[in-house]
């Protein structure tokens, strides 16, 4: 029994030709039908090179086992999660590696309900299946039915359904979608749209699926990758600016004038609009950066719970807490009204909603950014993880008012506080830190745990 690399904290990824290949992802897709005994499947794939084969081999494996295959082709996680539910489908898998480098791939699944995988049933139990590779003998051979065009079309009234189009305005947005599985998507949205009337007009850019990423891999949460659509939006004169990634289940916002607007200002905004209209609901938060999140909840009579990082421990949350929304600062939002999952297409609706009724994407963060400055998100690349983190913890444990383990370690100093954690899909240490109305003091805190992490 050869063990598999590709299995990570939530979801598949791996290197192509040394963790990845057709003949492990035909392994995975046969052993998922076995863990979850599905009868059909939901199956998509992003705009990679590899995509396609390799979803092509998962089918394969599915329909071995005697599974129907509900086939999407090139979409967006998202639309997969809703397919699986809208088609009562017993799970759903799309091939994405997101944003992870150009020689990578990988999978994200779902069970009946585009509920995350359990215990019973989780990635340990397909994995061991896939590693065992002894299947039992399918009753029937599976067969393949193309459902993208209807699929679609019902995803697409869904989305729309989330914004009050007499409402919006004649703003004009600035879309990136990075080369990756987002245009055609967004251009079936925009068009919905134009239907009920709605007077948002776009400019497009790098808006054609493209598998060779002439841009780069999107991922505009780095920095590097931002400047693109910041440009791109004082040149058109934008309202506001949508970047996505290649899978598109997240979705990043500049304001008029291109400024980045950092993940968590934009949950805190999310919820806030949510609880407006549902007064006292639940709003999920990851624990990287929380005060801003917290502090609108509480103002706003609502009750904020702390997830695990990671959109199966944030889905299952939604679940337990029935949370109206949930929100992380890597651009990961996730609707009850949405099977409870992540959409990159939801957010910048109800954005276009919030500065058509209240102002400038500017204004509507300012005050929040004065009051709850933060770090952003700052990567290390270490080679020993777990000593640097064991460092920073010695260094701070004495001092600190409370410590949290939810999810890698935060310390809460006061004025300050920060989360490290080891990523759950890269070899990275993360480190974000925050503080109440001081932006210097989120400087020195930043040095001064860089500064413990290095040292040897």
């Amino acid at each position: 029994m050869t063990p598999l690399t590709c299995f990570k904290a939530y979801d598949i990824r791996g290197r192509l030709g040394l963790d990845l290949d057709e003949d492990i992802t035909y392994r995975i897709g046969r052993a998922f039908a076995v863990a979850l005994d599905a009868k059909t499947v939901v199956l998509g794939r992003d705009v990679r090179a590899s995509s396609e084969s390799l979803a092509a081999s998962v089918a394969r494996g599915l329909m071995d086992a005697g599974c129907a295959v509900l086939d999407l082709g090139l979409s967006g996680t998202e639309e997969m999660y809703f397919a699986t539910t809208h088609f009562g489908a017993d799970g759903g898998i799309c091939v994405t590696a997101s944003h992870n480098p150009m020689d990578y791939n990988g999978m994200k699944m779902v069970r009946a309900g585009s509920a995350p995988l359990d215990a019973a049933s989780g990635l340990a139990r397909i994995k061991a299946l896939a590693e065992e590779y002894v299947f039992p003998a399918a009753r029937n051979q599976g067969a393949l039915k193309d459902i993208s065009d209807e699929a679609r079309a019902a995803y697409v009234t869904c989305i729309c359904d989330f914004v009050d189009v007499t409402a919006l305005k004649p703003l004009k947005i600035l879309v990136n979608a990075g080369h990756g599985a987002a245009g055609p998507t967004f251009d079936a949205i925009a068009a919905e749209l134009a239907r009920r009337g709605s007077p948002l007009t776009f400019e497009r850019i790098y808006h054609s699926p493209d598998g060779t990423f002439p841009q780069g891999i999107p991922n505009p949460l780095l920095p590097e990758n931002r400047p693109a659509t910041a440009e791109a939006v004082r040149a058109a004169g934008a309202d506001f600016g949508v970047a996505w990634d290649g899978d598109f289940d997240r979705c990043f916002f500049f304001d008029h004038e291109g400024n980045f607007i950092d993940g968590e200002y934009v949950v805190g905004l999310l919820a806030e609009a949510f609880l407006s209209k549902e007064p006292g609901a639940t709003i999920i938060h990851d624990p990287r950066i929380i005060w801003n999140t917290q502090d609108i909840v509480a103002r706003a009579g609502g009750r904020a719970v702390q997830s695990r990082t990671g959109h199966a421990f944030i889905k299952q949350a939604m679940r337990d807490e029935n949370a109206v929304y949930g929100g992380e600062m890597s651009a990961h939002h996730y609707f009850r009204d949405f099977v409870f999952c992540d959409s990159g297409m939801i957010p910048w609706l109800l954005v276009a909603e919030l500065v058509s009724r209240h102002g400038k994407l500017a204004d509507l963060v300012a005050d929040r950014i004065a009051a709850f400055p933060s770090s952003g998100e700052i990567n290390f690349t270490l080679e020993d993880q777990k000593a640097a983190i064991a460092r920073v913890e010695a260094a701070f444990e004495d001092s600190a008012k409370t410590i949290d383990r939810t999810d890698g370690v935060s310390f809460d100093m006061g004025d300050w506080r920060f989360n490290l954690r080891s990523s759950n899909t890269e070899p990275v240490v993360r480190l974000n830190l925050e503080a109440r109305g001081d932006a210097e003091m989120v400087t020195a805190g930043v040095e001064r745990v860089r500064e413990l992490l290095s040292s040897s």
